[in-house]
């Protein structure tokens, strides 16, 4: 029977306390699902009804379900096993410490101001992000940044030749018949979030201004995906649906360790870890910047997945970052039970 009450009731908070104007949840505990959608799509201009079928912006989801997930695939085929430097793979990049395993794990180090970042162009952009330094950094802390998985977006473009966006389309999507897993949605059903630069409110279009420039060569954002799509994917990720996923079960199963370097946040390929508060095994765990997260028990085969749109109509929320923290040490909680 599923309850966690307590974690169910603060999600269900935040449309009263007028964090987030609406959400799609679900949990997990084994064969069952609970699924819930309440509040609203939109508040501005108009108040619309929030649809159990809205199309969300899943934002940096896109690291886990799209690059990552390609990776993966290269990795069981034996084609790259994460020790390889990127320079191999983009020579314009000067560093040859950093390997695929410190992209994946946001331990690279790589950090640096991009002056008038939304105003340059595709290819200037990724010229700037190529020449970015590794700082001291390096190995030594895990600092969370899109650049890393722009960075692996350009390496499997190297890989594929095509852009990366196909690649994620044609290696995960198409297989696993998400069909409402785009990185083109049609608007009326995209989940609005908020202004740009225009003062226009963004519905259909990825919220983050880096992926608007860099388009299908963007491996950090740019998913849009409905709560039934994740709960499929969920349902592999947890060892409930086995036969059809893209992935071998063995290769989903090393996500839920660390491979960060000793001594520094632990992170495994692309998915953050929380850990169980009674025996510390681990769980995956990732966020997206427009009010998405996700958050799996392998082991006890439970999850939970909330799909909000915190920025709308302002991107100015950061009471839903403590809210977030709130739900998921409940979850964990609840989960240990």
């Amino acid at each position: 029977m599923i309850d966690y009450y307590k974690t169910r009731n603060l999600i269900e908070q935040m449309i009263p306390h007028k964090i987030v104007p609406g959400v799609n949840y679900a949990f997990i505990k084994g064969e069952q699902v609970n699924t819930a959608t309440l509040g609203f799509a939109s508040i501005y201009p108009q108040l619309t009804q929030l649809s159990p079928f809205g199309l969300y912006d899943l934002a940096s989801l896109t690291k886990v379900i799209g690059t990552t997930n390609v990776f993966l695939k290269l990795y069981e085929e034996g084609r790259i096993n994460f020790s390889e430097p990127l320079k191999n793979f983009l020579p314009e990049f000067k560093d040859e410490r950093v390997r695929l395993s410190h992209l994946l794990t946001h331990t690279s180090g790589i950090k640096g101001w991009i002056e008038n970042r939304d105003q340059l162009s595709a290819p200037e952009l990724l010229k700037a992000i190529v020449n970015l330094p590794v700082t001291d950094e390096f190995e030594t802390k895990m600092r969370y940044a899109d650049t890393n998985f722009i960075l692996l977006g350009l390496v499997l473009e190297r890989i594929y030749h095509e852009d990366v966006q196909t690649i994620i389309t044609n290696e995960v999507i198409k297989p696993l018949r998400l069909e409402n897993t785009t990185f083109t949605p049609p608007s009326p059903q995209s989940i609005p979030t908020a202004f740009n630069e225009k003062g226009e409110v963004l519905q259909g279009i990825v919220h983050d201004p880096k992926a608007r420039i860099l388009g299908k060569d963007c491996g950090s954002a740019g998913l849009f995906s409905t709560l039934d799509d994740l709960l499929e994917l969920a349902k592999y990720y947890l060892g409930i649906k086995k036969d059809e996923f893209i992935l071998k079960q063995d290769t989903v199963a090393q996500l839920f360790d660390s491979k960060s370097v000793a001594g520094v946040h632990p992170r495994s390929w692309g998915w953050d870890l929380r850990f169980d508060p009674k025996d510390n095994h681990p769980l995956i765990y990732h966020t997206g910047f427009t009010g998405t997260f996700m958050l799996l028990d392998r082991q006890k085969k439970s999850g939970m997945i909330v799909l909000t749109n915190r920025i709308h109509p302002t991107g100015k929320n950061e009471v839903f970052l403590s809210m977030r923290e709130k739900i998921v040490q409940s979850f964990l909680a609840e989960n240990g039970k």
